[in-house]
């Protein structure tokens, strides 16, 4: 069977036949014209005004998938569908919704490029970030029709509503969650990747540095308080305050001089629980000043009289006494029911910190400036980069990038000595 004049399809014939209507004359051979459609080259169909059903088979399985634009570019988009087939980077049509993929990626532990552990509160925050600024706009589009004029879109609003540092946090979070998508072959290429205008983070605030004459009228103020060996460990080790608060009597050699970290608190909608450092540079063992195991070593008698029921000043042997397995340095505060592995409130900490701080004069101060002005102490007295950074469980680059601070102090003395390599080499020139 084949085609009319007007070179319409034979039923069933896959191939199209261009000829004449009559017979040819006698002695002159009839032209037929013939183009097959190979098996696989797939179809398009017209679903409305710049709208197209894409038909085709990848490994003899049939897909279809809609797209908008014109015919021109229905074409293209079949052509490059068939070639992700023949290099094996075909992702299939999905209905999937960016507000579905969020709640995998979520319940799924968040992976990321290098499929690093994410801690527990890392995802609720995570969560928290994704399901209230991307998912009621995102949401419901389709993963694999998001485009980058969307997410445009969203952090245009976004900058009208939140704070820079926020912003930039919901485009970190965003790219990895798309990238895994990514990866997972879910979709070909990220929208992330087009996007015109990144939410800038901001300044970043690194908060107060303490010279030694401040850090001094610091400690004299919180002197008699409870809190007063909780700031000490921050100020003279640099540690976080989660890392202080999860801190054994077993990390403590006296003998040694030395504080083993290798654990902190990680705050959780479940409560407060102990988790590993992010990273391997977080586990450390560090060197303590007699002055500091001093006052642990006091601290640690009243919890072993605490114990035995002997009060302050009674004159006993407390080297019978044992604490219990597990128990921690700083506790939480005894109370009916008091537990020796019991955490303390890392907030309730932070407020009374804050609280004290500003009454003696320190009203910009945050307890984590102690563990800035530690690292920026150490680096203004010449001890190399590296070794200030495995005593705080840094990256080296990330201390210099975020912590390197200068004290006025610090500042006067870097004038001093190249004052004096100024006065050595142009003083001394003749006129």
């Amino acid at each position: 069977m084949h085609t009319n004049g007007h070179g319409r399809r034979s039923p069933g014939s896959g191939e199209l036949r261009y000829g004449l209507d009559t017979e040819p004359a006698v002695g002159k051979r009839r032209i037929t014209i013939t183009r097959r459609r190979a098996y696989g080259d797939g179809g398009i169909d017209p679903r409305g005004e710049n709208s197209w059903r894409l038909r085709y088979r990848i490994n003899g399985k049939r897909f279809t998938k809609t797209v908008r634009g014109t015919k021109t570019e229905a074409q293209k988009a079949l052509r490059d569908l068939l070639h992700s087939g023949d290099t094996g980077t075909h992702v299939a049509p999905d209905k999937i919704t960016v507000g579905q993929w969020v709640e995998q990626w979520i319940a799924s532990g968040a992976p990321g490029r290098r499929q690093k552990k994410v801690g527990r509160r890392t995802i609720e925050r995570y969560s928290e970030l994704l399901r209230c600024h991307a998912v009621p706009t995102l949401g419901p589009r389709r993963l694999q029709q998001l485009q980058a004029s969307e997410v445009d879109a969203l952090y245009v609003d976004l900058a009208a509503k939140l704070k820079p540092r926020t912003a930039h946090h919901v485009h970190t979070v965003l790219s990895a969650c798309l990238g895994t998508a990514v990866r997972k072959g879910l979709v070909t290429v990220s929208p992330m990747a087009r996007v015109e205008k990144v939410p800038s983070p901001g300044e970043s605030d690194h908060g107060a540095v303490l010279d030694a004459e401040e850090l001094r009228k610091l400690m004299e103020g919180f002197r008699g308080s409870v809190l007063y060996p909780i700031v000490a460990m921050a100020a003279f080790t640099g540690a976080r305050r989660n890392e202080i608060l999860a801190l054994r009597w077993s990390d403590l050699d006296t003998a040694n001089k030395t504080l083993r970290i290798e654990r902190a608190l990680e705050e959780t909608k479940e409560g407060l629980t102990f988790k590993a450092p992010k990273t391997k540079r977080g586990v450390r063992t560090i060197a303590i000043d007699d002055g500091l195991i001093a006052l642990l070593l006091v601290e640690r008698e009243k919890h072993l009289r605490l114990i035995a029921g002997v009060p302050d000043g009674a004159d006993v042997d407390l080297s019978l006494v044992r604490l219990p397995d597990g128990s921690l340095i700083f506790p939480s505060p005894a109370g009916a029911e008091f537990d020796f592995t019991k955490p303390r409130d890392p907030h309730a900490v932070t407020r009374g910190f804050v609280g004290r701080a500003r009454k003696l004069g320190f009203a910009q101060l945050r307890f984590h400036d102690l563990r800035g002005s530690h690292e920026t102490a150490l680096l203004d007295r010449g001890v190399p980069v590296h070794v200030v950074a495995a005593r705080c469980g840094h990256d080296p680059a990330v201390l210099l990038r975020n912590y390197a601070k200068r004290t006025k102090k610090a500042d006067t003395s870097a004038a001093a000595v190249i004052g004096a390599l100024s006065q050595s080499i142009l003083g001394g020139r003749k006129t």
